[in-house]
């Protein structure tokens, strides 16, 4: 990519974040917008000093003009269970209202577009290993659709915004993702087992641990997507780890990774949890030269660190 100015929404969360990070090592200029509803300013901590940065405090439902943009990187929106269930019309408006805004401001300045999608929108999926051209399997009603129709609404929309108007857009469906700056207390799977490993608690798995998901490490991620948006691809292209594990195995390597002694326990599965998640990234491989190349252990091994600095203060505030 030559250099331009990018603006990046949801800019001071997980992923948002170390897309700022890739795309101003690679030189260009990043605006990036947040209301920080689930993004935390910690994230961009060490931003603070980079002149090619610059944060807006923004919510996207809202009408704003960043002025003139070369590429827009649409990752506004809370992502995990916990944070869209307790958020969930504002997980609907930030997934169309908030889309419509800012392909408008892709329209105005002619820029191109990326949406951050998900594995969501293939729901509880019959066809597996999960290709592009599968419709999904989606239960529009459940405590899940607040996030997986927010989605499929805004895929509809940049799907429109090019055939109707031309926008040079992206699409990433983006599967389970980890890594430094992952919310800890955010309800997702590694996220939730190494918090209670390092705390030296009993490992909590929903269901029988049987279920499968497929775990990316998240500079392989930003690399992919990336490479998406440098390319003529305007349908969604999945970006995840084709290698599947069991929520079992994966709590079994966070053992491994956190040297915990410590029991698995079993609960109820909650409803609409996918039996299997696995992404078929035949395309990313043909299109983009991309695949994964960190492992789950490597990764863990990486995340730790991030994990025991969460873990230090509530140790403080419990001896205190």
């Amino acid at each position: 990519m030559k250099q331009q100015r990018t603006l990046v929404t949801g800019a001071a969360g997980f992923l948002g974040s170390h897309l700022c990070d890739s795309l101003l090592a690679l030189g260009h200029t990043v605006v990036g917008v947040d209301n920080l509803c689930t993004g935390s300013l910690a994230n961009l901590r060490h931003l603070e000093k980079e002149a090619r940065f610059s944060l807006i405090e923004q919510d996207i439902i809202q009408p704003f003009d960043p002025g003139p943009v070369d590429f827009i990187f649409n990752f506004a929106s809370p992502a995990s269970p916990d944070d869209y269930m307790r958020l969930g019309v504002e997980t609907l408006l930030v997934g169309s209202q908030g889309t419509i805004n800012t392909l408008e401001i892709a329209r105005k300045y002619s820029a191109g577009y990326l949406h951050a999608s998900t594995s969501e929108c293939y729901g509880d999926p019959l066809v597996h290993p999960q290709v592009e051209t599968y419709w999904g399997h989606v239960n529009p009603i459940g405590p899940r659709s607040v996030y997986d129709e927010a989605k499929r609404f805004s895929e509809a929309a940049v799907t429109a915004y090019h055939r109707y108007y031309g926008v040079d857009t992206h699409m990433v469906r983006i599967f389970n993702t980890y890594g430094p700056r992952l919310q800890a207390n955010d309800g997702r799977v590694i996220s939730n087992l190494m918090m209670q490993a390092l705390r030296g608690e009993p490992l909590t798995i929903y269901g029988d641990g049987s279920q499968t998901r497929s775990f990316c490490y998240v500079s392989d991620l930003i690399d992919g997507i990336v490479l998406l948006a440098q390319s003529s691809r305007h349908t969604p292209v999945n970006i995840g780890n084709p290698t599947e594990w069991t929520i079992l195995e994966c709590a079994q390597e966070v053992l491994a990774v956190t040297g915990a002694n410590v029991e698995i326990v079993f609960k109820p599965l909650p409803q609409d949890d996918p039996a299997r998640r696995r992404p078929d990234i035949t395309l990313a491989r043909t299109l983009l030269q991309w695949e994964p190349k960190i492992s789950l252990r490597e990764g863990l091994e990486r995340s730790l660190p991030y994990f025991e600095q969460c873990i230090a203060p509530q140790r403080i505030a419990t001896t205190a």
